[in-house]
C-alpha cells in the first residue's frame, strides 16, 4: 500500500510539473529563446565579451547545467552511464564539479583521479564542466592558495587544449574574507591557469558567499574572459539580491550563477518553487548561466535524488525529490 501511495504521489507531481502548475513555470522557456542550448562540438569554445558569455563564432550562449555536491563524500554520482542520461535525456549542457578545497588537500592523489573521470565523462557526454575548487569552511581562499595554485597548474595542463572547461577558482569566500583579499589570490592563480589555457573562461567567487557582485564592480579584474560569481538560494534569497545582480549588469559585470539552489541557504529548509519561478525567469532573460545544486542522494531539500536511489542505475521519476523533478524540467524545458 505504500508503494502505490508513493507511486500516485509521484505520478502527480510529475503532472503538475508537466502540466506548468508550479506558479510561473511553463512561462520560463518563452524567455529562453535567444540562448539556445550551447554544446562544445557546436559551440566549441567560450570566452566573454562585455557582460555575454559567447561561443567560438560570438554568439552569445547561456549554459542550463548542475552542481555535484562534494565529490569526496558522493563519489558514485561521478560515473559515465549517470552523466550520459543527464546530457541526453535532461538535455543538460553543464556539469559542475565541487571539489571541496578542505577535502581535497587530505589526499589530493585520489581527488584529482575522481575529478579527472568526472571531467572526462563530461566531455565524453558533450557538455561543458566547471572545475570548481570549492572553498566554505576554509573561508579565505589564500588559506590554500599554494595547493590551488598546483591544483589548477595540473587540470590546465592537462586540459590545455579542451574547449568544455570552464576554471571556478574560489566558490564562497565567506567570513571576514574582503574582495582585496580575493583579489591578492585571483591575481596569483589566474596566471597559472593562463600559462597553460590562455583564453579559458575564469570565474571568480565574490564575498559573503558570492554575493557582493557590486564589491567586484566597483574593482574589476584586470584580465579577460573572466566571469563574476552569484549564489542564490531560492527560500532565503529574494528581491534584494536580484536587484544587485541587476545592477552589476548594469555596471557591465559579467556574472556566472555557478549554484543556486531550490531551498534554504542551508541545503535544506522548505523549497520555494513561486520564488524560483522568479529566479530562473529573470536569469533568462538576462541570459545568464546558472547550475542547480545539487546532484547527490543526501537528506537534505536541495538534493534532486532520493536517499535510496544508487547512481549506478537507470533514473526513473521515483528516483527523483520534487526538487529534482522541478529542476528536470526546468533544464529541459528552457
Amino acid at each position: 500500500m505504500n508503494k502505490l501511495i508513493r507511486f500516485f504521489s509521484i505520478l502527480l507531481l510529475s503532472l503538475f510539473l508537466l502540466g506548468g502548475l508550479y506558479p510561473g513555470f511553463s512561462s520560463l522557456a518563452s524567455e529562453s529563446e535567444t540562448f539556445a542550448h550551447p554544446r562544445p562540438s557546436v559551440n566549441g569554445k567560450l570566452s566573454v565579451i562585455g557582460t555575454k558569455l559567447v561561443d567560438k563564432d560570438g554568439k552569445a550562449v547561456m549554459l542550463r547545467g548542475l552542481s555535484t555536491h562534494g565529490l569526496s563524500w558522493f563519489p558514485g554520482f561521478v560515473n559515465e552511464g549517470f552523466f550520459r542520461q543527464l546530457s541526453s535525456d535532461w538535455d543538460c549542457d553543464l556539469i559542475r564539479l565541487a571539489m571541496y578545497s578542505a577535502e581535497y588537500v587530505k589526499n589530493p592523489s585520489e581527488n584529482l583521479t575522481l575529478l579527472q573521470k568526472g571531467i572526462d565523462y563530461a566531455v565524453a557526454n558533450d557538455m561543458y564542466v566547471i572545475v570548481d575548487w570549492h572553498i566554505l569552511e576554509d573561508y579565505n581562499p589564500n588559506m590554500h592558495k599554494n595547493e590551488a595554485a598546483e591544483f589548477f597548474s595540473f587540470i590546465s595542463t592537462q586540459y590545455r587544449d579542451c574547449p568544455n572547461i570552464i576554471y571556478e577558482i574560489c566558490n564562497e569566500p565567506n567570513g571576514s574574507t574582503s574582495w582585496s583579499d580575493i583579489c591578492d589570490y585571483a591575481n596569483e592563480i589566474i596566471p597559472v591557469i593562463r600559462k597553460n589555457s590562455p583564453d579559458s573562461v575564469i570565474l571568480v567567487g565574490t564575498p559573503f558567499y558570492s554575493q557582493k557582485l557590486l564589491e567586484a564592480a566597483d574593482r574589476p579584474l584586470a584580465y579577460d574572459n573572466i566571469m563574476y560569481v552569484l549564489h542564490f538560494y531560492v527560500s532565503t534569497h529574494r528581491k534584494e539580491l536580484q536587484d544587485v545582480l541587476t545592477e552589476a549588469l548594469n555596471r557591465d559585470l559579467p556574472v556566472f550563477v555557478s549554484e543556486c539552489g531550490i531551498s534554504e541557504a542551508s541545503g535544506s529548509g522548505y523549497a520555494d518553487f513561486d520564488s524560483a519561478a522568479v529566479w530562473f525567469r529573470l536569469l533568462e532573460d538576462k541570459g545568464i548561466s546558472f547550475a542547480v545544486w545539487n546532484l547527490s542522494n543526501k537528506a537534505e531539500t536541495s538534493a534532486l535524488f532520493t536517499t535510496y536511489y544508487d547512481p549506478s542505475r537507470t533514473i526513473t521519476d521515483g528516483d527523483l525529490t520534487s526538487v529534482g523533478l522541478w529542476v528536470r524540467e526546468l533544464i529541459k524545458k528552457t
